[in-house]
């Protein structure tokens, strides 16, 4: 025993109470982490196995041979085994032989956070030299014992390994022995460690923001909101994933919208330039702000905080020409998800064929040809989203008798048509319903209305009874904000909003897996969707929808109550592994470029490669300084001529970007993948408004082959 310390310990938080134990730390080790050295003692009471592929958890304990040992699931395939600690030694080497358990080792804990127990597993993260041959990493890992489980994608030379039972240390010490190698500049065993509660944002009204976490209260169910917080644990959304808003106007110094690069690509489609918030136009804001809100601390937190936003400004009047301005404009700049808050003030709406067509070709051309996700609300009357009904009792006769009811887009087959529930996991009183409907959201609980031009805003007949719950609220409630009032900044509860909070999921399902299609995104809200029941009749027309048919589908809930984290694991269990580069090369261009002002042509900066071999990874590094960054964009093309914007002009007052732009940042870099690397590359710079001045002062591109 070299240093042997007793550390406190306040294993009863953790732990049953028989389960108490007295640890001496032995043998100090050291883990490699986040740069630091963290010191480690073992524990004398317990250690980890993973048991072999195809062996149970009754063959692992049959093969340590001791009747008292204590077995506990630490992950789905990592077993912790509490002993006697005078047994410790023989129970770990019988474990390293017994041909049932792949891997043991002992369990540590931190000297730096005494309580706190690290359970090493069987995998370990090196990054290598870039200078590093592909046959010399070969040779070191071999050596090392380890098998290639995947790449780390944008980080050069980075790569997870398993570690198998022909390797000549634990992940621990083996770490720290591949440390010693000049070409390995990180090296960290993957350990585990007990979860604290899940992310918890620190906005001031956070605490009212129910639907995307809680933990019970009044008038709030088990399970009625998005399971948010689990969520963030995974991603809290990515910038290089853009949601369009389209909506009537956007207020764009709102503080909770003030992040560098959060805004991108405003526009005003009817009346030109950017669309600014009227006085009375607030919806725009709201569900923008519902989607993407900053964590600034004070306020609210939108679903996915850390993506951009594309403010799309519509009028008072759509048509097929403003239908397919907005399809174009998504696709041509590049959103990922579009959330479009609103429907025809009609009972009966079909779409024309220019509007199918456009919102076809969004779904299916945007992205690159991966689909811009579409998301539509079901609508607030509480009426089919296709289909009759025998109205009465309406305000001044409005409806009456047999009236047909069709949404058109909200029926088209290419979008996510989202309903509302409340903070019950009820129907939402106002709720539309019937086929069409993909996935539910919480929505608050807003009585049924309908817009008539003639009238504006008017309940649906018969009048329908208060509904309990709770509201969507934004910011602190005042005396002048009632839920009643739908478009209030305050307040919300309509299907607009639960619309809002699924295009948040669906951004965030896209953070984790850019790659999937708009088709493969809805289908796993569908099949991550909570099932959720209301037996209760309809307060309005008795109608009983809240039942699920023999196909798991509901007229008021779709599929179901839409769940972010589910659906975040469900897209990370999708991502296929990139093929790893067998070499990287690296070329730079510092030769300084003066951009010319004002000029649409731009400079260009070219880089000429000569080597062989096929784009498996790209990073792109570049060094601009000017005196207003907002006036300019940047392009990235590559020799066969198809240009990949790297920047936008959304930096606002910026006066220096020295960045790089990787896969993991940049989506639209995936295009140059598999193409050849040969011939000359450009770095394009266009200054669209005169006045400001700056220079390209050195660039450089690194490729894995």
């Amino acid at each position: 025993m070299t240093d042997a310390r007793k550390l406190p310990l306040s294993p009863e938080e953790v732990l049953p109470e028989e389960s108490v134990f007295d640890v001496t730390l032995l043998d100090p080790v050291v883990l490699q982490r986040g740069g630091e050295e963290l010191t480690l003692g073992k524990v004398n009471d317990r250690f980890v196995v993973c048991p072999a592929a195809g062996c149970s958890v009754a063959a692992v304990l049959a093969a340590i041979q001791a009747p008292d040992v204590r077995p506990s699931s630490i992950l789905p395939n990592l077993l912790e085994i509490q002993v006697t600690p005078s047994d410790l030694d023989d129970l770990m080497q019988q474990a390293r032989s017994a041909a049932a358990i792949a891997f043991a080792s002992h369990v540590y804990q931190m000297y730096e956070s005494p309580g706190t127990l690290l359970y090493p597993t069987d995998q370990i993260t090196l990054q290598f030299a870039e200078s590093l041959a592909a046959e010399q990493m070969h040779r070191i890992v071999a050596a090392a014992g380890l098998r290639i489980l995947k790449l780390i994608a944008g980080v050069p030379k980075a790569f997870v390994f398993q570690v198998t039972a022909s390797a000549p240390a634990n992940p621990l010490k083996l770490a720290n022995q591949l440390l010693q190698h000049p070409a390995i500049l990180l090296a960290e065993p993957n350990v585990a460690v007990l979860r604290q509660p899940c992310y918890r944002p620190r906005e001031s009204n956070y605490a009212q923001q129910w639907y995307l976490n809680h933990e019970g209260g009044a008038d709030l169910v088990p399970g009625s909101h998005i399971f948010a917080e689990p969520a963030w644990n995974l991603t809290k959304g990515k910038r290089s994933i853009t949601v369009a808003v389209a909506d009537d106007g956007f207020d764009l110094e709102h503080p909770d919208l003030q992040s560098e690069g959060k805004i991108v690509a405003a526009v005003e489609l009817q009346r030109g330039g950017i669309p600014l918030a009227k006085t009375s136009e607030t919806h725009g804001t709201a569900c923008a702000r519902l989607i993407t809100a900053d964590e600034t601390g004070k306020g609210m937190i939108g679903v996915a905080p850390g993506c951009a936003l594309m403010p799309i400004g519509v009028g008072a009047f759509i048509e097929d020409q403003t239908i397919e301005q907005l399809c174009q404009w998504t696709i041509e700049n590049g959103a990922d998800v579009v959330c479009c808050g609103w429907s025809a003030a009609a009972t009966y709406f079909p779409l024309s064929l220019r509007q199918r067509v456009a919102l076809t070709q969004a779904a299916t051309q945007g992205r690159d040809g991966r689909g811009c996700v579409l998301v539509f609300p079901a609508g607030n009357a509480n009426r089919p989203l296709s289909g009759m009904v025998s109205e009465q009792d309406w305000p001044n006769q409005l409806l009456q008798g047999a009236t047909r009811w069709l949404n058109g887009f909200a029926v088209h087959p290419d979008v996510i048509t989202v309903a509302a529930c409340t903070s019950l996991n009820h129907k939402s009183a106002c709720s539309n319903w019937g086929p069409g409907i993909s996935v539910a959201a919480p929505g608050g609980h807003a009585p049924p209305m309908y817009y008539a031009q003639q009238t504006g805003l008017v309940p649906t007949g018969p009048v329908c009874p208060p509904q309990l719950g709770r509201a969507i609220v934004l910011d602190e409630p005042t005396a002048a904000t009632t839920t009643a009032d739908a478009v209030h900044p305050a307040l919300l509860g309509d299907t607009s909003a639960a619309c809002a909070i699924v295009a948040g999921v669906a951004a965030l399902v896209l953070s984790i897996h850019p790659d999937l299609t708009a088709l493969q995104v809805r289908q796993i809200l569908e099949q991550t969707a909570d099932k959720i029941l209301d037996p209760e009749p309809d307060a309005q027309l008795k109608l009983q929808l809240g039942h699920y048919d023999a196909n798991r589908y509901s007229a008021a809930f779709g599929y179901g109550k839409v769940n972010a984290v589910k659906a975040l694991q469900f897209a990370q269990q999708q991502i296929t592994p990139l093929p790893l580069p067998q070499r990287w090369i690296q070329y730079s261009n510092s030769t300084p470029l003066d951009i010319p002002d004002g000029n649409p042509e731009g400079i260009s900066s070219i880089i000429q490669i000569t080597e062989a071999g096929s784009v498996q990874d790209i990073e792109v590094r570049i060094d601009i300084e000017h005196e207003f960054m907002g006036d300019l964009e940047v392009y990235l093309i590559p020799p066969w001529g198809t240009k990949v914007l790297l920047q936008s002009r959304a930096i606002g007052r910026l006066t220096s970007l020295k960045t790089t732009y990787s896969l993991e940042t940049t989506l639209w870099l995936k295009t140059v993948l598999n193409h050849p690397v040969q011939g000359k590359w450009r770095l394009h710079i266009i200054d669209w408004v005169p006045e400001n001045k700056g220079q390209l002062r050195n660039w450089q591109l690194d490729l894995g082959v």
